[in-house]
C-alpha cells in the first residue's frame, strides 16, 4: 500500500505542474524513480490514476462533512444553517491542502470516465446529508429534499473549484455568499 500512495501522491504533485492533458505514467514513473511495470501493478493507465485521485479526494472532503454533520445536526436546523460557511470553508482548506486537487476536481467535471467518481461521492454525500435533514424537516417531502441538496452539494462542488479561479470577488464575500445560497436552498 505504501508504493500506490507513493504513486498517488506523485501523481497529484504532477498533476498540478503539468494539467490533465499532459500527465501521462510516463511522467509519473519518472518523478517517482519507477518503472512502468511497478505503475502498472496498481492502475491500467493514467485514467486509473486521476480515478484514485479523484476517490481519495472525495473521501478526505467527505469526512469532512460527516464530521460537520455529526456536530451540527444534532443541534438542529438553525445550527446546521449557522455552520453552511464553516463547511464550505473547510471543505476549501482540505481542497487547499490536497496537492493537485484543483486539477483532480476538473479532471472529475470534464473526463468523461471519471465523472462516475463525482457523482458517486455526491449521491452518498446527499443521502447523508437527507438522513441528517429529514428529521429536521418534518413537512418536506423526502424527493424535494434530496433534489435540493443534490444541488446544493453541486453547487458547493463548483464554489470550491471556483475559490481557486475567480480573482474579481473577495475569498471572504465569496464564502458568505455561497453559504448564504445554501443556507436558503436547505431551510423551509
Amino acid at each position: 500500500m505504501q508504493t500506490y500512495e507513493r504513486l498517488l501522491d506523485v501523481a497529484a504533485d504532477l498533476l498540478g505542474e503539468v494539467g490533465v492533458e499532459r500527465i501521462s505514467t510516463n511522467l509519473i514513473c519518472a518523478r517517482a524513480s519507477m518503472t512502468p511495470p511497478a505503475l502498472y501493478r496498481y492502475f491500467k493507465d493514467k485514467y486509473a490514476v486521476l480515478e484514485a485521485l479523484g476517490e481519495r479526494l472525495m473521501a478526505r472532503q467527505n469526512a469532512v462533512l460527516f464530521s460537520w454533520l455529526d456536530t451540527y445536526a444534532p443541534q438542529g436546523l438553525a445550527a446546521l444553517a449557522d455552520a453552511v460557511e464553516e463547511l464550505m470553508r473547510a471543505t476549501a482548506t482540505v481542497t487547499e491542502d490536497e496537492p493537485g486537487a484543483v486539477w483532480i476536481l476538473r479532471a472529475l467535471r470534464a473526463v468523461p470516465q471519471l465523472a462516475h467518481v463525482r457523482v458517486n461521492s455526491h449521491r452518498l454525500v446527499t443521502d447523508r446529508m437527507c438522513d441528517a435533514y429529514a428529521p429536521l424537516l418534518p413537512d418536506m417531502p423526502r424527493e424535494v429534499l434530496w433534489r435540493r441538496v443534490r444541488l446544493s452539494i453541486e453547487f458547493g462542488f463548483a464554489v470550491d473549484e471556483m475559490l481557486h479561479e475567480e480573482t474579481l470577488i473577495p475569498r471572504e464575500e465569496f464564502l458568505r455568499d455561497a453559504a448564504l445560497i445554501i443556507r436558503h436552498a436547505l431551510t423551509p
